[in-house]
């Protein structure tokens, strides 16, 4: 509504009228909202009313005020409930854009239900701010309408009375003398199309702000289906890993063994033989390569024994000392999870290795208030950024794809600390 304002066809388009119909229904909702919000007020008026002339709080007052402010916490909600959602409704008179609600916990439950959600609360703030603020603005603007019309009719006005009459800054007692007074009307007609427009636009991008959700369910939806896509890409990865390790591995030691055979039945030291033998050796090399290959997709140990063992297998694979300390048990975690967990050790070891120049590293697992925490630590030299590339940018997506967090304390000097959190709602 606001950008329409600056068209150069504003008051010649539908968006006045628009705005008409915006601020005449807000007129029909005010003296319910008013009323009501003033008979919850009155205790509280009456109580400053009284601190003003004595100095003292009234403590006859205090049942009152006590009892307008449970009414006001307790009823207040629900009167601002099905407020919300009538503004949400009148918004698509100037908002044209998609609406959504930002309550989480449905339409269809319980009004109690929300109680403890922040939309709620922002609803019966909403209806405070437009008991209290509206009727000035709106009352000023109907003052500045009524105006407008008096001196737009004031010919009428004046022909009709006997008497010549004040309007507003002039006496008129003729046709004559009201005329100028009703082009200055004329001319103010214009400028309440704009006042229209500003003032509807204004109150709808409030109502937007505070009764709307303005990102925080897209930013839920963005996390869900990152979450959605890294359960997908597992799947697809582990159908991967199959195969490869029943249809790829198989074949391939399959070849290697007719190899094998085949060199049996040469001559040795003949051209077939010397043939035979590269093929036999690039077979096996290749049968290697695979190995390692579906190894880092899905290793086998972390499948058949949980995060534990796999996280000892990589230290026993480490270049340098890595001491484990798992305080998780025997239980298993969730794939998803273990595969996170897993795949944050490897990365962090294999940057020990390459970057750290530590002598030893430390591997610990845990889980702590609802979370599973895995903790890398070295005494190298520390100063580990993640904008240099080390690969902690990446696996901090990874682990926010599960809504958890990497942490990394790495001064100059270390020692460093990868600590990842990942949430387990057992």
């Amino acid at each position: 509504m606001l950008p329409a304002l600056f068209w150069r066809r504003y008051l010649l388009s539908s968006w006045p009228w628009r705005a008409l119909a915006y601020v005449f229904t807000t007129y029909l909702l005010l003296p319910f909202i008013t009323f009501g919000t003033a008979m919850l007020a009155l205790p509280w008026a009456a109580a400053a009313s009284r601190f003003s002339e004595s100095g003292m709080l009234d403590l006859g007052l205090l049942p009152w005020l006590i009892s307008s402010a449970v009414l006001v916490v307790t009823i207040g909600p629900l009167v601002a409930m099905p407020l919300a959602a009538l503004e949400r409704h009148r918004l698509g008179i100037v908002d044209k854009r998609p609406i959504v609600t930002a309550h989480t916990s449905g339409t269809t439950g319980s009004p109690f239900a929300r109680y403890m959600e922040t939309a709620l609360w922002r609803e019966l703030a909403y209806l405070l701010l437009l008991a209290i603020v509206a009727p000035v603005i709106y009352g000023a603007l109907a003052a500045l309408v009524f105006l407008a019309f008096l001196l737009i009719t004031s010919p009428l006005i004046a022909m009709a009375a006997d008497d010549p009459v004040t309007l507003w800054f002039a006496e008129v007692g003729s046709f004559e003398q009201a005329l100028p007074i009703t082009i200055l009307g004329l001319a103010m007609v214009p400028l309440i199309g704009y006042l229209l427009g500003l003032l509807s636009g204004g109150h709808a991008a409030l109502a937007r702000a505070m009764l709307t959700d303005t990102g925080a369910n897209a930013l839920r939806e963005v996390t869900r289906s990152r979450a959605r896509l890294l359960d997908a890409f597992d799947a697809e990865r582990r159908r991967i890993e199959r195969d490869l390790h029943d249809g790829a591995q198989h074949r391939l030691t399959s070849l290697t063994l007719q190899l094998a055979v085949a060199r049996l039945d040469v001559t040795g030291g003949s051209p077939a033989a010397h043939a035979l033998d590269k093929a036999h050796d690039q077979a096996k090399e290749l049968m290697v390569v695979l190995r390692d290959l579906i190894h880092g997709i899905r290793p086998q140990v972390l499948t058949e024994l949980g995060l534990p063992a796999a996280v000892a297998e990589l230290a026993g694979q480490s270049a340098i000392p890595v001491t484990v300390t798992n305080l998780l048990g025997g239980q298993r975690l969730p794939e998803t999870l273990e595969s996170t967990a897993y795949f944050a050790v490897s990365e962090a070891l294999v940057n020990v290795a390459t970057h750290s120049k530590a002598k030893r590293a430390a591997v610990k697992l845990s889980m702590r208030s609802g979370k599973v925490v895995v903790e890398v630590s070295d005494d190298g030299r520390g100063g580990a950024d993640p904008a240099r590339g080390s690969g902690l940018t990446g696996l901090a997506d990874r682990v926010a794809a599960v809504n958890g967090r990497l942490l990394l304390s790495s001064p100059p000097g270390g020692p460093t600390l990868v600590r990842v959190e990942l949430p387990w709602s057992r």
